[in-house]
């Protein structure tokens, strides 16, 4: 049983603990081809990781009409859909299971916060190693995207916790500015889709090299509130 008091971790998806790097560059260049626009730099993509789809691709396409912006998107999907129909997953950075486990274990609270739509954040639930681990779950289908801070406030209500208990862990500068936003502890990682300087500049309080670092600032964390 989860104590009342326990600390809640809200963890973003792509690129934090699904690295999606290949497939989401993969899915902006075949969308830009149906559009015949040139296929965008991974470098320009990876910048947008993290925004709801449809603000993401404004911001990459940002000349595109309303009725071309939804071709786009809609291209975006088909892309990704065709991945998965042919039997396409995205893999989990090494270290992320031993780390989920072990701070549901010691009695964490744990959430997601991700730019994917519902249907993504339904795909990713359904990993036989994830069924039990989140207490709730929220995305730009639910309301504000990020950087707003609208998806880590409903997981604090959704899991009964404040903003002084709950910590924003994410890859990239709308994670850390929608933690900001939302008055809690943010913690960048640095194996994802933003720099070390993107992150830091957003406000990250601490960019983790590996999921051991991770956990061992989500432990100072938990000591930090414990003792206060």
């Amino acid at each position: 049983m989860i104590a009342s008091d326990a600390p809640l971790s809200v963890f973003d998806i792509d690129g934090t603990l699904v690295d999606s790097r290949a497939s989401i560059h993969r899915a902006a260049c075949e969308a830009a081809q149906v559009l015949g626009l040139p296929e965008p730099e991974y470098d320009r993509v990876r910048q947008i990781v993290g925004l709801s789809l449809h603000h993401a691709l404004h911001v990459l396409e940002p000349s595109l009409t309303d009725a071309e912006l939804a071709d786009f998107v809609a291209a975006f999907q088909a892309s990704f859909r065709a991945m998965y129909e042919a039997g396409h997953e995205e893999p989990l950075y090494p270290g992320v299971m031993d780390t989920l486990r072990r701070l549901k274990r010691d009695g964490w609270r744990l959430s997601l916060a991700t730019g994917q739509n519902r249907r993504g954040v339904a795909r990713n639930l359904a990993r036989p190693e994830w069924s039990d681990l989140f207490l709730s779950s929220h995305c730009a289908e639910d309301g504000p995207g990020k950087p707003d801070p609208a998806m880590l406030r409903a997981a604090m209500t959704a899991c009964g916790a404040d903003a002084a208990s709950t910590t924003m862990i994410g890859d990239t500068s709308h994670d850390i500015a929608m933690a900001v936003a939302a008055g809690v502890h943010s913690l960048g990682v640095g194996w994802g889709f933003h720099t070390v300087e993107e992150q830091a500049a957003a406000g990250a309080l601490h960019i983790a090299a590996d999921f051991p670092d991770l956990e061992a600032a989500l432990d100072r964390f938990a000591s930090a509130k414990l003792f206060a």
